[in-house]
């Protein structure tokens, strides 16, 4: 395993992560970490702006899934992409807060954060340091709204597994498209969240970066 300090990556000089904009610029950003929407309820470590970087060949994948969809009127919205290793280390120190529960009700409201690194919520190293991890979802294009996947974003609980059988009918056949169209262009699917895809043949299967997204350091 090769854990990968790195400077700010404005600085970097042969950047082995692209910007998905400039490869799919059509796709929609919510990226989460970078604002107080998320599970721990502020700015995460190494998010000083909402960029959204990935390894070039998840960037090409996606772009086949997004060229896939338009023709439905769909697309894509991305939560999070790269994410540095030191956003991990503050997810880390963050569920051994137990007294910091103030996300609880909205995102594990049925689960004890004590049982965060049991369950496999929240592990101390990601596959999203490695660049070809995604967390998305889809959205229509018409009106931007997404699509209804049973849950929200990084909610923790059994409601997110993809075969969660205590769903609407439109809401399997959104995360079963989801799935399909995500698979077919290279990715493999977490069955405990619906939203997280990693590039099979992921350029960096060993590498875990830690480069800040707009950060000065």
């Amino acid at each position: 395993m090769l854990l990968v300090f790195g400077l700010s990556w404005g600085l970097a000089k042969e950047p082995q992560l692209v910007n998905i904009l400039e490869m799919v610029p059509d796709i929609q950003l919510e990226l989460r970490y970078a604002g107080t929407n998320n599970f721990v309820g502020d700015v995460v470590d190494g998010y000083c702006r909402p960029i959204c970087l990935v390894s070039r060949p998840a960037g090409e994948a996606l772009k086949g899934v997004q060229a896939q969809l338009k023709p439905f009127g769909l697309g894509l919205k991305v939560f999070d992409a790269y994410r540095p290793q030191r956003a991990v280390d503050h997810f880390v120190r963050w569920a051994k807060d137990l007294e910091d529960t103030k996300m609880k009700s909205e995102y594990y409201p049925m689960v004890a954060k004590g049982v965060l690194f049991k369950q496999g919520y929240i592990a101390a190293k990601s596959g999203h340091s490695r660049g070809s991890t995604i967390d998305l979802t889809l959205v229509d294009l018409k009106s931007g709204s997404e699509l209804d996947m049973g849950t929200p974003f990084d909610f923790f609980g059994h409601q997110s597994w993809v075969h969660e059988q205590g769903l609407t009918a439109v809401q399997r056949a959104n995360r079963l498209l989801l799935r399909t169209v995500m698979l077919q262009n290279g990715f493999r699917p977490y069955d405990q969240e619906w939203w997280h895809f990693t590039l099979r043949g992921e350029p960096f299967p060993e590498t875990y970066f830690d480069i800040p997204l707009g950060c000065e350091e």
